[in-house]
């Protein structure tokens, strides 16, 4: 498989260089790239063979010179790439999902600014040789560049994570994250009231203080937070969030520096939703010896040097999907002009425990952790979707 990859992939050459192994999701670890295939040695961008050069990746050379693939697929990842161990590396999870499921071809594209996402659609859409079936579009930061070239492209299947574009080719995906990160308040907030310890981290029982730590200020890293101080709130009466926007998905310095001023005011447990920014919010857990909570994948497996400060990670099912759309489009069944919404009850977000320590967390915060799940599938709490700032 891994020669298959290195051949398939399309990436910026500005790119390349920054990617790293890709690894598990819901429910345990991965071996699908965990070993390096996907590029994390440097061997799908040093050869130019790839596409880095910046061409459209259309040419074919992903192995859709064939007629017998069931699905010609072109991705667009969000800003911030591959390598993240979190959202786009969810999103590629469900692609190689279905590569090994339907054999399908595909060509892999990250732009290197938000500004590229029009002109990289519009090559996957307009390409005839390859003839893509469908262009994942990753991220709600593509919806204006989906909404001009949908209409313009009119017999080509898009679709579309995190956003709407209302045109009858695009299959709108949306995540209930506000759900799962409820989950997550309520873990740390029960946490932060007890004396508690496991792995590097511990609470302090005189702590009334938890962060967050979002990338990019969006709508939907807004839900991410809204439903943690929700969690929060519903957990304890005394118990506040302190939270900060570094402003990117690909900055782990900043995202170190906004933990650190978090866990030095007090805070035990810190949650972010940042991409690999969350990378320096694990470092700062390990060097105060407090907690940290993971986001998109299981992080604790994708991040496995800081799997003894993470003690859950909100999974949110980007692979599903992916992995479903292209099954749709296989199938003839391409959802074009509806949005689907996966919450808790469809398993499109979870509350995932720690591989190293999350079986320490104690059986009380399991079951109110439990309980809540319970009570907003049942719809006996309603769970915010906007902060008090917006």
């Amino acid at each position: 498989m891994a020669s298959d990859f290195d051949r398939r992939r399309f990436l910026k050459a500005a790119s390349a260089a920054g990617l790293v192994g890709l690894a598990g999701c819901s429910g345990g670890p991965s071996d699908d790239g965990s070993d390096g295939s996907d590029g994390s040695d440097g061997s799908d961008g040093d050869d130019g063979s790839d596409g880095s050069d910046g061409s459209d990746g259309s040419d074919g050379s992903d192995g859709s010179d064939g007629d017998d693939v069931p699905a010609t697929v072109g991705i667009v990842y969000s800003d911030g790439g591959l390598g993240d161990n979190s959202f786009n590396d969810a999103a590629q999870q469900g692609l190689l999902d279905a590569e090994e499921e339907f054999g399908i071809a595909y060509d892999e594209s990250q732009p290197s600014d938000t500004g590229e996402f029009g002109q990289y659609q519009q090559r996957y859409a307009s390409s005839t040789d390859p003839d893509y079936d469908l262009v994942s579009c990753i991220g709600f930061n593509q919806t204006d560049a989906l909404a001009e070239n949908a209409p313009q492209f009119p017999d080509e299947d898009f679709m579309l994570v995190d956003s709407v574009v209302e045109e009858p080719n695009v299959a709108s995906y949306l995540f209930r994250e506000h759900e799962g990160s409820f989950l997550m308040g309520v873990l740390a907030a029960r946490l932060t009231e007890m004396e508690f310890s496991a792995g590097a981290g511990s609470t302090a029982s005189d702590s009334t203080n938890l962060g967050f730590v979002g990338g990019v200020d969006s709508p939907v890293i807004r839900r991410f937070q809204a439903g943690f101080e929700a969690g929060v709130d519903y957990a304890s009466d005394d118990v506040d969030v302190i939270t900060s926007y570094v402003g990117s998905y690909a900055d782990p310095s900043g995202g170190q520096e906004a933990a650190l001023s978090m866990y030095q005011s007090g805070a035990d447990v810190v949650y972010h939703a940042s991409g690999a920014t969350g990378v320096g919010v694990f470092q700062a857990a390990q060097e105060e010896g407090r907690f940290a909570l993971g986001v998109d994948l299981d992080q604790s497996i994708t991040e496995p040097e800081f799997s003894d400060v993470i003690l859950a990670s909100m999974v949110k099912r980007v692979d599903t999907a992916v992995y479903e759309s292209i099954s749709n489009v296989i199938d003839g069944e391409h959802q074009g002009g509806e949005t689907v919404a996966l919450g808790l009850e469809s398993n499109g977000v979870e509350c995932v425990y720690g591989d190293e320590i999350g079986g320490e967390v104690p059986d009380e915060v399991v079951t109110a952790v439990s309980d809540a799940r319970d009570a907003i599938i049942a719809g006996d709490i309603d769970v915010p979707e906007t902060t008090d700032g917006n």
